[in-house]
């Protein structure tokens, strides 16, 4: 890029934003114009600098990093978000990405991977860690595998994360045990699970019973 790439830091350790701040301000191409201490500051230093990139932890005092995220391109749409973040939660992840980030690192990154990340950024591209892309990805194919149920294979994974028998879900259903073991062995197979723990456990870390 031709001119220096803005870049606000946005952490609740003023350490790390000092470590950041040192380390990217020695890049020619990139030149940091502010810092900000929590998700307040985070969004009225954004818009007094309207930077090119916003480099910013999920969490922080004084609210939320993907709140903060969702304000600030609501008024600064082109401003690019890395997320730099400690936490490896898939649904943390998925969020900060719907809330408009263009990338995100694990604090366990290089900073040769963080400049690197600004800069491929700002040109325009999304930026993901291997281990984040991993993660989103077996999320995906996940996510991907429940669309393969049945309605009536959804409602029996459901009630199986609810800790229902199988007599008890076919009280619930009013289907027989037979009809309720089918259609438990064919969401097995769709999901690649062996048995019905499997099946409660993926219900459960998918928030799919009530």
């Amino acid at each position: 890029m031709s001119e220096s790439v803005r870049v606000l830091l946005v952490n609740g350790h003023p350490v790390m934003r000092t470590g950041l701040a040192n380390a990217l301000g020695s890049e020619a191409d990139i030149r940091i114009v502010g810092e900000a201490g929590d998700a307040i500051e985070a969004t009225d230093k954004a818009l007094e600098l309207k930077p090119d990139v916003i480099i910013m932890e999920i969490f922080m005092p004084r609210g939320s990093g993907l709140e903060a995220i969702a304000t600030i391109k609501q008024s600064l749409p082109s401003t690019r978000v890395l997320i730099f973040t400690t936490s490896d939660r898939e649904e943390d992840l998925f969020q900060a990405l719907r809330s408009g980030a263009q990338g995100c690192l694990l604090k366990s990154a290089t900073i040769d991977e963080v400049v690197d990340a600004v800069r491929r950024i700002a040109s325009g591209e999304t930026m993901l860690s291997p281990a984040i892309a991993t993660k989103i990805a077996a999320e995906f194919w996940e996510r991907a595998d429940e669309s393969k149920l049945s309605s009536r294979q959804m409602e029996v994974l459901k009630l199986l994360g609810e800790g229902l028998t199988t007599a008890e879900i076919g009280e619930r259903l009013f289907i027989s045990e037979s009809t309720v073991r089918t259609h438990l062995r064919r969401l097995l197979a769709k999901l690649n699970l062996r048995n019905r723990t499997e099946a409660a456990a993926y219900a459960i870390r998918h928030k799919l019973t009530n």
